[in-house]
């Protein structure tokens, strides 16, 4: 972690049910890198839904060995437990008290953010969806762009698909003199879309970064969106997290 620091990354991604948060605190507070220069973000795991959010948050802060989460999501909505708008309520609470920065929200269907919306006259800062060119969210991402929740997409390069050896990938990427993830990722940016890549390795991590620097045509956007094949993860409308 310290060593993505110090490469330039910025946005430090983790969740509570990911079990890594100890890992990921102790990889911030060890960069040389101010901890007010880099934005750490943690999730809400299904089962504090019930338990209560505020322990859920203060276990994470605990954790993260922190004081304040630049950013913290409601990790799903989980619609059947019927939660999410209570829970948001609470941490907006938290908010206040200075121990979030920001409040979003991650695999919210439309319904679910005008849920928030009608309840409390905000839409949350961030939505983190799955996202990628075999499931391109044209609708999704367009809706939240137009109210000014940004999103985030996880799974950015199509995990445990064949996506980065597509042959449209590929041929775009050496046509841009790139890897396929480097292409994939700079279509993300192009949309206006921050992918949260994951990587294990300092050199993969380095190469990711350097997406920023590709620039594509709105022709080949078009074309890399049209390689829709669906989701790979979970129906936000169904899924059970807990």
């Amino acid at each position: 972690m310290a060593s993505a620091i110090e490469l330039g990354y910025r946005l430090i991604d983790t969740a509570s049910s990911y079990g890594n948060e100890r890992e990921v605190g102790l990889g911030v507070r060890d960069s040389a890198v101010a901890r007010d220069q880099v934005a750490v973000s943690s999730k809400l795991r299904g089962d504090d839904q019930v338990a209560g959010a505020r322990a859920g948050l203060e276990r994470s802060l605990d954790d993260l060995g922190l004081s304040y989460l630049d950013n913290y999501l409601i990790h799903w909505p989980l619609p059947s437990l019927g939660r999410y708008l209570e829970v948001y309520g609470e941490l907006m609470a938290a908010r206040e008290e200075g121990l979030i920065r920001r409040l979003g929200v991650s695999n919210f269907l439309p319904e679910h953010l005008t849920a928030l919306y009608d309840a409390y006259g905000e839409w949350p800062a961030i939505n983190q969806i799955e996202l990628h060119p075999y499931f391109p969210q044209q609708a999704l991402l367009a809706w939240c762009q137009e109210r000014g929740i940004e999103v985030q997409a996880w799974s950015p390069l199509g995990r445990k698909t064949d996506l980065l050896s597509n042959e449209t990938v590929t041929t775009m990427a050496l046509a841009h003199a790139c890897t396929p993830a480097q292409l994939v990722l700079a279509w993300h940016l192009a949309r206006g879309c921050a992918p949260i890549p994951k990587t294990d390795s300092t050199e993969r991590a380095a190469e990711n970064l350097a997406a920023g620097s590709i620039r594509l045509t709105g022709r080949e956007v078009e074309a890399l969106a049209s390689l829709e094949r669906g989701r790979i993860g979970g129906d936000p409308a169904t899924h059970v997290e807990m």
